[in-house]
């Protein structure tokens, strides 16, 4: 199968802020009240753009607030190419309103290919037999699902653009019921988004590597253009830890991949299957930086002398843990793992589907649920979290230095009626305008 691309860096593309300015190709898709225009090849001028300058501090040296101010930043190509003093009365400049200019935001975990949404409502049915019982429900669900799921993928990718998020990580199943359809459905939806919306895919065996005869599949999916291999509960669903694992570490070897475990298992197998991949992970130092474990929910089930002798190994193996921050009994060791400086990401993972009835789309409320979760709510700690929804990319180093955006950065950016990062977390602020390469989004 021919992959298609999902690299969109774009070159020359329409941009806007606050509503006010929308490429023509996009319009049509986001509303018949939005003011269409262009601006002059690939170029444009913003005013009044609220940008992250520092912090204050009170007597005890504690961060007291957030400063900020207004500038003229200038895109050219879909990148950054001047920032500036402001010059409010500056013709031809799209006017930013004084929003607060953001990284945008990353789901770094989702399912694009399998959802409800964008079609009639349903909520999850009662579930019986575990895993290998949602694996039989989906085996009965699937083809219907995949009529029209390139459809219900670009409605469900205008709800996280609505939220502020303009790229995705998003895990597609491989499996013998749908062999490579899912994947096949999404890319085309992709492709359609491309101007306005970047992803990496995972290859992802549902339904087990070994369990359902998945192998040859996942061969085929690793020969396309995606970015990682995925995997599920090694033990307990294939029931052989280092069988699987040892298969999903020498595919994504052989395609030079990426890899993103969801690992479920909080028992003795879970820990296991986190020593065991470290272990791969540094015999094959290739794949440092490239490897993940999603929810890694056995993290939350150790003591934490065991947390943090786990969160140290991850982070010398460059091994990220990328958590859509549960809450209820199973509260995840999110604190400890950035202490050692473990790579933590989020995403929605399930939106509407027959996983999961609950889903906003919104990684700043994942950012927000963190921060009351871990008791963060000083203005320096409510800024930290911003990196859970931008992928770690923040305005402000630890020290108040400004670090972001730098002129060559891309105008992968989101306007907020905010005055700081840590009130954005805090209020979850309403999302005005998202750019992405420089496009126009809404």
């Amino acid at each position: 199968m021919d992959g298609i691309s999902r690299k969109n860096f774009i070159k020359n593309a329409s941009f806007a802020v606050a509503g006010l300015v929308l490429a023509p190709e996009i319009a049509g898709a986001q509303g018949e009240n939005q003011e269409v225009a262009t601006s002059t090849n690939g170029k444009l001028t913003l005013k009044n753009v609220r940008l992250e300058t520092g912090f204050t501090y009170d007597e005890q040296g504690e961060v007291a607030a957030t400063k900020t101010d207004l500038f003229c930043v200038e895109i050219d190509k879909g990148s950054i190419v001047k920032i500036g003093p402001n010059q409010p009365s500056l013709k031809n400049a799209v006017d930013a309103k004084g929003y607060l200019m953001l990284p945008s935001f990353k789901d770094m975990h989702i399912h694009l290919d399998k959802t409800f949404y964008g079609d009639h409502w349903q909520a999850i049915k009662r579930r019986t037999g575990g895993v290998k019982g949602m694996i039989a429900l989906e085996q009965q669900m699937l083809p219907e699902m995949l009529k029209n799921s390139t459809h219900k993928a670009e409605k469900l990718i205008e709800l996280l653009q609505s939220k502020g998020t303009s790229f995705a990580r998003s895990h597609v199943n491989i499996e013998p019921t749908s062999k490579l359809d899912s994947l096949k459905n999404l890319q085309i939806a992709l492709e359609r988004k491309k101007k306005v919306f970047g992803a990496e895919l995972v290859a992802f065996p549902q339904h087990g590597v070994f369990y359902t005869e998945s192998v040859p599949y996942l061969k085929e999916a690793a020969q396309t253009d995606i970015d990682f291999i995925g995997g599920l509960d090694p033990f307990n669903v294939d029931g052989a830890i280092e069988k699987t694992m040892d298969f999903t570490v020498q595919l994504a070897l052989d395609y030079q991949k990426g890899i993103d475990i969801h690992l479920h298992e909080t028992g003795d197998s879970g820990v296991q299957t986190i020593e065991y991949l470290i272990k791969k992970v540094n015999e094959n130092p290739v794949l440092k930086g490239k490897t993940y474990l999603s929810h890694c929910f056995a993290l939350a089930r150790v003591s934490k002398t065991k947390q943090e002798e786990l969160a140290e190994k991850l982070a010398e193996a460059k091994v990220g843990i990328v958590s859509t921050i549960p809450f209820g009994s199973l509260v995840m060791p999110i604190p400890a793992l950035m202490k050692y400086k473990v790579e933590v990401l989020t995403g929605n993972d399930s939106i509407v589907d027959h996983w999961n009835t609950f889903g906003t789309g919104s990684v700043l409320q994942k950012a927000n649920l963190a921060a009351q979760l871990y008791g963060y709510s000083t203005e320096f700690q409510l800024s930290r979290m911003l990196g859970l929804a931008t992928a770690n990319v923040l305005p402000l180093t630890d020290k108040g230095e400004q670090q972001w955006p730098k002129v060559g950065d891309k105008a992968n950016l989101v306007f907020l009626e905010a005055s700081c990062s840590a009130e954005a977390v805090s209020r979850i602020s309403e999302v005005k305008s998202l750019v992405y390469e420089g496009n126009k989004v809404f």
